[in-house]
């Protein structure tokens, strides 16, 4: 729970806001890897805190194929926007094993309707949630092959150093490349082509769920990438001082 709390973006809370925060928690407990969570169209009672391991947001078309539409590093409040929407328009899985905390929507109300500030940064997270799927769009629109996948794994980069899970030369990613294909929207072909280009080129490699950088700029020019969604705190991996030359948008 600690890395959500002290997670270095916009929405990053005081000491006396993450202790009403942990007191707030009603249950933690533990789900296997590949374990549905929740169901489209189920209602919500609490929102559930990631407090390790990876998941994803996703919707299944009609056949049971299955469209990622979000993918959760520790720390992230998955579903706080179920908080004022109260059901979900989607399904919320596991990736890896996890740990999870649940905060009851009674408790978030009354610590919100007490303290402005508090729900300012609630709001933020789910404004932060929000830019991210934007970006997720330009992504799966915009980007060909070599740049979904480079731009998925900048991003997590970034993500990562948020919370002191990477230093901007690697980190852990235990997914398979199935789980990255989904998540990039190419078939496990075209997503193998990719990390075998990029381990040649010295770009970055991906194996045995660890991902080793080797040149971040270089990923990030394939990426088109511009952590400026992200809002991160200066000196986290991944982050760009203002001012300097953007990617797009």
């Amino acid at each position: 729970m600690d890395l959500f709390l002290r997670n270095r973006t916009i929405a990053k809370l005081s000491e006396a806001e993450r202790a009403l925060l942990e007191q707030a928690v009603t249950e933690r407990r533990r789900l296997p890897a590949r374990a549905t969570l929740l169901e489209r169209g189920d209602a919500l009672t609490h929102s559930t805190m990631l407090i390790d391991g990876f998941m994803i947001r996703y919707i299944d078309d009609l056949e049971g194929r299955r469209q990622v539409v979000a993918f959760h590093v520790p720390g992230d409040f998955v579903d706080l926007h179920g908080y004022p929407l109260e059901v979900l328009d989607h399904s919320i899985a596991t990736l890896t094993g996890v740990q999870i905390a649940n905060v009851p929507h009674s408790a978030l109300k009354r610590l919100t309707d007490k303290d402005a500030e508090f729900a300012r940064k609630l709001w933020a997270s789910t404004l932060l949630d929000a830019a991210m799927h934007r970006e997720w769009l330009f992504r799966l629109g915009r980007l060909d092959a070599g740049g979904r996948v480079a731009h998925f794994l900048a991003e997590t980069n970034a993500r990562l150093g948020a919370i002191g899970l990477s230093d901007g030369t690697g980190y852990d990613l235990p997914i398979t490349q199935t789980d990255l294909s989904e998540i990039t929207g190419l078939t496990s072909i075209h997503v193998n082509r990719v990390l075998r280009m990029m381990r040649e080129e010295r770009v970055c490699t991906f194996r045995s769920s660890r991902v080793e950088i080797g040149d971040l700029r270089r990923l990030e020019r394939i990426a088109q990438f511009d952590p400026t969604y992200l809002y991160l705190e200066a000196g986290v991996p991944g982050a760009r001082a203002p001012g300097k030359e953007t990617n797009h948008g």
